[in-house]
């Protein structure tokens, strides 16, 4: 059952015109995986369930993203700190496109200059999440953490396991302030949005 969900979330977004069929296949991939609960973790190790679950998340995340200005023929996906996060991202992202554009992913490490990324997974594994994140807004790119304070350090969007599921929450006033805008589809089903003077 598992491996069937993972491979309906990945699937190529349907054709733009159809934006009632594209929520609705959002709303029941979401629902999906909101009822996977990802387990318990072992010895410190992330379960792959919760993994996989999170790099599908990435991929499906740059479809309900306007960018300010055109980011090119290519999405460009920088990922610090969880380096089996972005393996399997890749993996899902191979050979698939958003809209009309093919997705790149690139395994970062501590220090790495963040130019050129329109998207920046920050895991858990990352030793100074802030200064990434702070570096990342600077160039305009939209942040994802899977850290408890992870909307109050600034990220946009912030992973969370809530009853082993996980459920993402997402900031507004940090989407604005790397300039970019979320699709309401987007925030209908995240777990909580963080609005303005919050």
């Amino acid at each position: 059952m598992v491996s069937a969900s993972l491979t309906l979330w990945a699937a190529p977004p349907l054709a733009a015109g159809s934006w009632r069929n594209r929520l609705l296949a959002l709303a029941l991939m979401l629902f999906a995986f909101s009822c996977l609960a990802v387990g318990s973790q072992q010895n410190g190790a992330t379960p792959v369930l919760e993994r996989s679950v999170k790099a599908a998340f990435l991929y499906k995340f740059l479809g309900y993203m306007e960018f300010p200005s055109d980011p090119g023929p290519t999405l460009v996906v920088g990922v610090l700190g969880a380096d089996e996060v972005a393996a399997q991202l890749a993996q899902i992202s191979s050979g698939r496109s958003v809209g009309n554009r093919s997705i790149s992913v690139r395994k970062l490490s501590e220090g790495d200059a963040l130019g050129g990324l329109n998207l920046l997974f920050v895991g858990s594994d990352a030793s100074l999440p802030e200064a990434a994140l702070r570096a990342a807004e600077k160039n305009g790119t939209v942040t994802v953490t899977e850290q408890d304070d992870g909307l109050q350090i600034g990220s946009v969007i912030n992973f969370r396991l809530v009853d082993e599921r996980v459920r993402f929450e997402v900031s507004l006033p940090a989407a604005e302030r790397c300039n970019v805008r979320l699709s309401s589809r987007l925030l209908s089903v995240a777990y909580y949005v963080q609005k303005g003077g919050q």
